[in-house]
């Protein structure tokens, strides 16, 4: 990758001349977990902040994370349309996805709600003037030919064309950052895209099937006692990112002139079995690992972040160990209160193993998507 090239080709937009002046700002999908923490940043920074969701945050308390709430199927374009009126900056972090036990099994549900959430969000701010656009995006969108060998992963922004990714989720992704280009390039709005590396971190999913790996082996190495479960031979790899590095990182392209997709993620990569390794140690336990059938993803995927250290001047710092052990204490908080409000709780049976999620439709006015 001629990496001067992309920098150049991408420093073509407007920055935030001075991003501590207030402003008020959409967050989509703020609900969710990406979305609650970076509202919950953007209100401590001193903006209006309206969140735009289809449930509240089971986390947060509104006051938390927002200034204000508003419950919107942001499949329409109306709904998103009136959610933008108003606000000058919109991050669009909205989605219906999961972790492999879910995106695996329901790509027509995540094709049909996230391309319409896309569409409607980019659509609505348009109408709505808005000055700024940012869409989150997945490493999911990179070819999956070039994630076979889980030694050598490294992914540049540019391997994602010619296009394979990896299933709906990815193909969607990939869909919403072409839109995304496209309406930067023709209207007046500023947009940005950020590729996610697997993000993880305190107050998101854990359990009932949505939850993503690092969730998933924390909350097993809590409830198992003889064996570990894992999805496959546990040679894939990763790279994961803390959601504190993530919103860090969301910010600082929001206000940079870059408008091209840009990883973000850590560079850190580990293959499943040092992971659950690294989540045994913080209970001091050494399990014998239970590889089992289960959808396993791309055999290796890790983020190159040559491109976001040439135009922002920095990368994810939080070190893996770090991040995990605070999402470690936090799941192990929240299995301690269920334990103690239940007086009895058979924690291996409900928690150290993990599940597909059953296929789903696409529903009609009950929405039910969840939030990046």
């Amino acid at each position: 990758m001629n990496v001067d090239g992309y920098v150049a080709r991408g420093m073509v937009g407007r920055p935030v001349e001075d991003p501590s002046v207030p402003q008020r700002v959409l967050v989509a999908g703020g609900a969710g977990f990406i979305g609650s923490h970076l509202a919950q940043r953007l209100l401590g920074e001193g903006h209006f902040v309206r969140v735009a969701d289809v449930v509240p945050n089971e986390y947060f308390a509104p006051e938390e994370y927002c200034s204000e709430f508003v419950e919107a199927d942001l499949r329409k374009v109306e709904a998103c349309r009136k959610v933008c009126e108003g606000m000058d900056w919109i991050f669009c972090l909205a989605a219906d996805m999961g972790g492999m036990g879910f995106i695996h099994s329901n790509n027509s549900v995540i094709l049909y709600n996230s391309t319409m959430i896309t569409l409607s969000m980019i659509e609505g701010a348009r109408q709505a003037g808005a000055k700024r656009f940012f869409f989150a995006s997945s490493a999911c969108v990179y070819n999956e030919a070039n994630q076979e060998d889980p030694n050598s992963a490294d992914l540049t922004e540019n391997l994602a064309w010619p296009a394979k990714p990896q299933d709906g989720y990815g193909l969607e992704k990939l869909y919403g950052e072409e839109v995304c280009l496209s309406y930067g390039r023709d209207f007046n709005m500023e947009t940005r895209i950020a590729r996610f590396h697997n993000i993880y971190g305190e107050r998101g999913t854990w359990k009932g099937g949505r939850e993503k790996v690092p969730a998933a082996f924390c909350r097993k190495a809590i409830a198992s006692t003889s064996t570990f479960e894992m999805w496959g031979d546990g040679l894939q790899s990763r790279s994961f990112c803390h959601v504190d590095d993530c919103v860090e990182g969301i910010l600082r392209l929001f206000y940079s002139p870059f408008v091209l997709p840009i990883n973000l993620g850590s560079s850190e990569m580990v293959n499943m079995r040092q992971l659950a390794q690294l989540v045994m140690s913080f209970e001091g336990k050494d399990l014998e690992l239970d590889h089992i059938p289960g959808p396993e993803g791309v055999r290796g995927r890790n983020s190159d972040n040559t491109v976001i250290k040439a135009v922002l001047g920095w990368e994810p710092q939080i070190s893996l160990a770090d991040g995990m052990r605070r999402a470690y204490n936090w799941i192990k908080a929240q299995i301690d209160a269920e334990i103690e409000a239940s007086g009895e709780l058979d924690i291996e049976t409900l928690y150290a193993t993990s599940r597909v999620v059953a296929q789903q439709e696409p529903e009609g006015d009950e929405f039910a998507a969840r939030a990046e």
